[in-house]
């Protein structure tokens, strides 16, 4: 699978096809799949985000009820990963606050659309919790990095244990009445996700590629466009090129390697002029 021009890999896990099958056994297959889709939009989110500093998409895991990603932000600057975390809770909040004001335009469509717009929000909502593989988990991250790795790894995992062990506590008193079935899994996936982690990779220029060759790709640019924008053009089967003009003359040709250097260097929004 290809996402946003790198090829990213999505895994499913085990307990996703449980999910699915207990779903359809007990009437709640409608909801499962709504959450599917609403998880894959917030880590593609996630990827576009993080592709324009840089960094690619390394591996999507679905999840029962969600999805983790993984890879490695080591090296990123703290306000392009607020970014990047960011990014899926808000996809998902846009996706809500869309349903609602299709209701108020159109009020008939509130029947069809209800389950979405629940999903959405209640992805926004719980992907805040401090809990790792939630994104409020790696915000928390951030938050304890001042106390060394050792004692951030540690408060994270007792954050994460204490929200698994809140929702596990919601599901045993949901059994006296309805067992709500996705509170267990969610408290399974918090487990899961305090011995694991979602990253991504940074993109670098890999000279393995011409040992069986690469097609080059050439791609004409205003010569005014920040280097962060340029970013979307390269391809991991390809050689990218970039041909500068400015106001319809042409000025220089900027290469791969110069241009994956400036995003090492942290300069996204100078003009490719620049490189030339």
């Amino acid at each position: 699978m290809e996402l946003n021009g790198h090829r990213g890999r999505i895994t499913i896990h085990p307990l996703f096809f449980a999910t699915g099958i207990l779903s359809a056994l007990t009437g709640g297959f409608l909801m499962f799949c709504a959450a599917v889709f609403a998880a894959l939009e917030h880590e593609c989110a996630h990827a576009c985000v993080a592709r324009r500093y840089g960094y690619r998409l390394d591996r999507v895991v679905l999840m029962p009820y969600g999805a983790a990603v993984s890879g490695d932000l080591a090296g990123i600057g703290r306000r392009e990963e607020l970014a990047v975390l960011l990014a899926g809770p808000l996809s998902n909040l846009a996706t809500g606050l869309f349903f609602v004001a299709l209701w108020w335009m159109f009020p008939e469509t509130y029947p069809y659309t209800e389950l979405a717009a629940s999903v959405s929000f209640s992805l926004f909502f719980v992907n805040l919790l401090p809990a790792r593989p939630l994104d409020g988990g790696r915000l928390l991250s951030m938050l304890l990095r001042p106390l060394g790795k050792k004692k951030a790894r540690i408060a994270e995992g007792l954050f994460c244990l204490l929200v698994a062990g809140m929702v596990l506590g919601f599901f045993v008193w949901s059994c006296f009445s309805e067992p709500q079935w996705t509170a267990l899994f969610f408290a399974g996936m918090l487990v899961f996700g305090t011995f694991g982690g979602g990253t991504y990779e940074r993109i670098a220029f890999d000279p393995k590629r011409f040992l069986h060759g690469v097609e080059e790709r050439r791609v004409a640019v205003d010569a005014a466009l920040p280097v962060g924008n340029a970013l979307r053009f390269v391809r991991e089967d390809k050689y990218l090129t970039l041909l500068l003009f400015e106001n319809g003359t042409f000025l220089a040709e900027v290469n791969e390697e110069d241009l994956l250097a400036a995003f090492s260097e942290g300069r996204y929004g100078e003009p490719l002029a620049a490189l030339a």
